[in-house]
């Protein structure tokens, strides 16, 4: 056998398990719930300022931009600094051909060889030298050009890196100061939600706060023209006339979404 449907409340809704224990509270202190949930708003709205300042996303996309930059810094400066070791090298092995060659030329002029074959292969020796002196001054110059450009890149990234430290230091200052103000004005709310709270009865303020907290940060709404402000839905005539008929001091709640019903002299008007 399938089991029993639960029956519906007002509009097909199903209804609240189990019997609410009544709450009663003054009018005057009911309708202060108001100016306490304008407060916890207005509190509301400053968190999320204060998770969405626009200077607090620029600092972290700075920083991911630096990180960026200091790893290409940090390559163009190996790569110079390899390509340093590279020209040491260059400069040495030219150095070593060009003082051989210099060493054999200065035999030949002086006349101290004596055979025509030892001759002969010490002249071939010194073409052999000024080709290998030539390919070597080729590779010497291709790697200084590149040390000067790798050099040159290095520098713009420095540069780059010193220019974006300046822009990260001030948008964290103006970061920093949008988040003081805020501060500021959520430290004001905060203290004028203690005083509007201080005449409310302790159950009331918690049975606001869990509504609150289970109904998007809205606990408490006005009943205005037939229409709960907190839903913005307009009320059951029958509804309505339960409320027209409950005791002043009797805390009503929204058919609809279950908030606190802050009811006012002109409600029905």
């Amino acid at each position: 056998m399938d089991p029993p449907r639960p029956q519906c409340g007002p509009r097909g809704r199903p209804p609240r398990s189990g019997r609410e224990h009544p709450l009663n509270a003054d009018p005057l202190v009911q309708l202060r719930l108001l100016d306490v949930q304008v407060l916890d708003s207005r509190l509301d709205q400053l968190a999320h300022r204060r998770r969405t300042v626009p200077q607090a996303a620029e600092v972290e996309r700075l920083h991911t931009e630096r990180r960026e930059l200091e790893t290409a810094t940090v390559a163009a400066e190996t790569e110079a600094s390899d390509l340093a070791r590279e020209q040491r090298k260059a400069d040495a092995d030219v150095e070593q051909v060009r003082s051989r060659k210099a060493r054999d030329e200065k035999r030949l002029q002086s006349g101290q060889v004596g055979s025509p074959k030892e001759l002969e292969s010490l002249q071939h020796e010194i073409e052999s030298l000024t080709k290998r002196q030539s390919d070597l001054e080729d590779v010497e110059l291709e790697i200084m050009e590149r040390l000067e450009s790798a050099t040159a890149r290095h520098a713009e990234l420095q540069a780059r890196r010193s220019a974006l430290d300046t822009t990260i230091a001030e948008t964290e200052q103006a970061r920093d100061q949008a988040y003081s103000e805020i501060d500021a004005e959520a430290e004001q709310a905060r203290k004028e939600r203690a005083d509007a709270a201080g005449g409310i009865t302790a159950e009331l303020l918690a049975a606001y706060e869990k509504s609150r907290t289970q109904r998007g940060g809205v606990g408490a709404a006005p009943l205005r023209q037939r229409r709960c402000e907190g839903c913005r839905m307009e009320l059951d005539a029958s509804y309505l006339a339960k409320i027209a008929a409950a005791p002043p001091e009797q805390v009503m709640r929204c058919e609809e979404c279950g908030r606190i019903l802050i009811r006012a002299l002109d409600a029905n008007a």
